[in-house]
């Protein structure tokens, strides 16, 4: 019977903000979830919470290319567009990452609202937090998501005008959806998270659920993509007193197997994956300039690439099931190089950056960065954050965010001998928003 409730509510998830699904009579003879145990339910369904990653801003970086037969081999005409950053009509109707992302937040919302119901006593108390700050964790996730996709980068002068995403904060779709500011939408990822790390344990269950660091960590990036070094640098502190293992790529991993990361493996606070058929070995491959960056002593260049034919490589690294998007503890440290830098700690940035990588180089051949010179570390600091965490959902993030300081990144595609451009701060970086949604919800396209 629960199974079939969850079922049940999932499929309505999918209706949400479309006015042609907003009949509430069927509502009247589904099964409420009534208890504890069947709201934590709904947040395991990991086939929905763990493996819906948004996958359109991977799908628009460049951390890979197809081509054209790559290109020609995909069934919809929506992907080949979305890979040339076209304007408009890039996701297919009712089936793309804005129905999948508020599919979760409905589940999140029913959670939500019914836990409510349920009070809060000193037997059910713990288990009746966690409930909430796994709820909150996930909905902020997704809000944070798709804000990265669908709005602009965040900027302080503009961000309470700048157009965001809906906030549904209710499992009711008969509640109309509007595009929140850029400014709303961060302060309530950011106020879902704080009070999410309130309530979590320190250790969940399963990597499949949040907990106190997960928060941490994913607070951490939220501020990382505002620019907010302060908030970041707090959050990556309070994740590393509790997560801090690496792994060693010496001893931990074989980096010649075809899979060589174990899911779940030490690094790995959060787990959750996006899974597209662009992205996949069989497709997308590594640019080669990028692959030959690394150095033939990184063990990373073994353990995240395979060879397929001369001069080209794909992904095989990756830390889930399929594009890692969770929350693994080398990034953190990453960040945490990055904020010390830009407040001056220069000793702290090193010891963080030196810290990963001697764990990804070979035994006794990494030579120590020494350089103190903030703009020069800073530019190692990112080159590495690029080598790390290539193909985990964040590449899209950064581009935005370091074109809004001034980087000046434009992405390029070659098909054939035409080339595509995306320049810097181009409109395209807020993606277009599915037709079918604006009509039915009657929401602003972004600008073009």
């Amino acid at each position: 019977m629960k199974k079939h409730m969850i079922c049940l509510l999932l499929i309505l998830g999918v209706f949400v903000g479309c006015k042609k699904f907003l009949d509430p009579k069927p509502l009247q003879s589904l099964t409420v979830p009534s208890n504890l145990e069947d709201l934590q339910a709904l947040l395991d369904d990991e086939g929905v919470i763990n493996s819906l990653d948004i996958s359109a801003g991977e799908i628009s970086s460049d951390d890979y290319y197809l081509n054209r037969s790559d290109l020609e081999s995909l069934p919809y005409e929506e992907y080949r567009r979305m890979y040339t950053w076209q304007n408009d009509r890039i996701f297919r109707s009712t089936t793309n990452d804005w129905s999948s992302t508020y599919k979760i937040v409905f589940s999140t919302n029913v959670v939500l609202d019914n836990l409510n119901k349920i009070e809060k006593i000193p037997s059910n108390q713990m288990q009746w937090e966690n409930v909430k700050g796994q709820a909150l964790f996930i909905r902020a996730k997704q809000f944070f998501s798709a804000t990265l996709t669908w709005a602009t980068a965040y900027d302080p002068a503009t961000a309470d005008r700048d157009l965001g995403i809906p906030l549904r904060s209710s499992q009711d779709f008969n509640v109309p959806s509007f595009r929140a500011t850029v400014s709303d939408c961060y302060q309530q990822i950011t106020e879902d998270l704080i009070l999410a790390g309130s309530l979590l344990s320190d250790e969940p269950l399963a990597k499949t659920r949040a907990s106190k660091p997960a928060a941490w960590g994913l607070l951490a990036r939220v501020y990382l993509s505002m620019g907010d070094y302060d908030n970041c640098l707090k959050y990556t502190d309070l994740y590393l007193q509790k997560h801090s293992g690496l792994l060693d790529y010496n001893k931990d991993i074989n980096v010649d197997l075809r899979a060589p990361f174990p899911r779940f493996n030490k690094e790995v606070c959060f787990d959750s994956f996006q899974n597209h058929m662009m992205l996949s070995q069989s497709r997308a491959k590594v640019d080669y300039n990028l692959y030959s960056s690394y150095d033939d002593n990184d063990l990373r260049k073994s353990a995240f690439f395979r060879k397929i034919a001369e001069n080209t490589f794909c992904f095989k690294g990756n830390y889930s099931l399929s594009i890692f998007g969770g929350i693994a503890t080398d990034e953190v440290y990453l960040m945490r190089a990055e904020c010390r830098v830009k407040k001056g700690d220069a000793k702290g940035a090193l010891s963080d950056l030196n810290a990963l990588l001697l764990k990804r180089w070979k035994t006794g051949t990494l030579k120590l960065i020494v350089d103190e010179n903030p703009k020069e570390l800073l530019n190692i600091i990112l080159v590495e954050r690029r080598k790390e965490l290539i193909m985990r959902g964040l590449r899209w993030m950064d581009v935005k965010r370091l074109n809004k300081q001034g980087a000046g990144i434009v992405l390029k595609r070659s098909l054939d001998g035409k080339s595509y451009e995306l320049p810097a701060n181009d409109n395209r970086y807020a993606l277009s928003i599915p037709e079918d949604i604006l009509i039915y919800s009657g929401m602003p396209q972004n600008k073009r």
